[in-house]
């Protein structure tokens, strides 16, 4: 969205009207209407009770994670976010899958009662969408929240874009918590929680809530007023994935899932063959330097078919070499 010219100027409106920055603590006497409003519409977007708007997908994650410290036992699942991360934090070899197997076992010996399990709402890495069946037949008598990141799904997935959070059907029991970058798919350099009204006024209270700056006003205006080229994106993105698709030889080159725009392949040398021929996909170490790199296609709705017609064919010759 960075780049598209119908919300650039969305953006200089907002720019004009706000500001280019915005410093002030939401506790400030001084209040401006538009986070309110932002708010009371991500959550009608999503499905959600309520919203909280905070400067960063990070941010989002740490004030959830740093406000149920210490009230709980944490459960993680594999590959999630650093955002979702305590003090520390112990990786796991599992699959998603191998996981969410254990899952039951582990919440029945865990010591506490209240049980908070963390995930990302799909694998942008490896380019795998998560069955989340297994969510609705959680039997147990302790008190489970599911703090969900979703910040690769907002915009993409979901109803028109809406992400997660309507999209799961879980017992009345399970509290549901589902936190996002806006800036990705989004392109809001900002956060946000989604949650039941209760739990965001308790967030509300936190320091890190208080004591951070907001998101930028002036992009929070150009999204309400972008419903349109928001939903012009999205579908100009879904036939970009398909010509894509329809374009490659050999899919089995890649790993993905429907109407998403990430394509992972385990052939790392695809990274340096592109780049010899003037295209730059994405390959690097994450989420820390000493990691394997992670190999990806990614489009967007600015691609051009031509664009994506040297992209394919580039990669077929690569196909047929290996």
């Amino acid at each position: 969205m960075s780049r598209n010219q119908k919300f650039q100027a969305l953006l200089q409106a907002g720019f004009r009207q706000y500001g280019l920055n915005y410093s002030s603590s939401r506790l400030s006497n001084v209040q401006l209407a538009v986070f309110e409003e932002t708010e009371n519409y991500l959550a009608t977007y999503t499905g959600a009770e309520a919203a909280l708007t905070v400067s960063s997908g990070f941010l989002a994650g740490q004030l959830v994670v740093q406000a149920l410290a210490g009230s709980g036992t944490f459960i993680y699942g594999p590959r999630t976010h650093p955002a979702l991360w305590q003090t520390t934090y112990t990786a796991n070899n599992l699959s998603f899958e191998e996981w969410a197997t254990q899952l039951p076992s582990n919440i029945s010996t865990a010591d506490a009662n209240n049980i908070f399990i963390l995930f990302n709402s799909l694998d942008p890495l490896l380019a795998k969408k998560h069955d989340l069946s297994w969510l609705n037949k959680l039997e147990t008598t302790k008190n489970i929240t599911l703090i969900i990141d979703d910040s690769h799904g907002l915009g993409v997935t979901g109803q028109n874009g809406a992400g997660i959070y309507s999209e799961l059907v879980l017992p009345p029991a399970i509290k549901l918590i589902v936190v996002s970058s806006l800036g990705k798919a989004l392109g809001i350099p900002g956060g946000v929680i989604l949650a039941d009204a209760a739990t965001i006024q308790r967030l509300k209270q936190h320091p890190f809530f208080g004591g951070a700056s907001p998101v930028v006003p002036a992009y929070l205006y150009a999204f309400m007023q972008a419903a349109n080229i928001y939903e012009e994106a999205r579908a100009q993105l879904f036939l970009n994935i398909n010509y894509f698709l329809s374009g490659l030889k050999d899919r089995t080159l890649f790993q993905s899932f429907p109407d998403y725009p990430v394509f992972y392949t385990a052939q790392k040398q695809l990274y340096q063959y592109l780049l010899a021929h003037d295209i730059l996909i994405s390959s690097f170490a994450y989420p820390t330097p000493q990691h394997e790199p992670v190999t990806r296609i990614i489009l967007n709705s600015l691609h051009t078919k031509a664009d994506i017609d040297k992209l394919t064919s580039l990669i077929n010759k690569y196909s047929a070499e290996i």
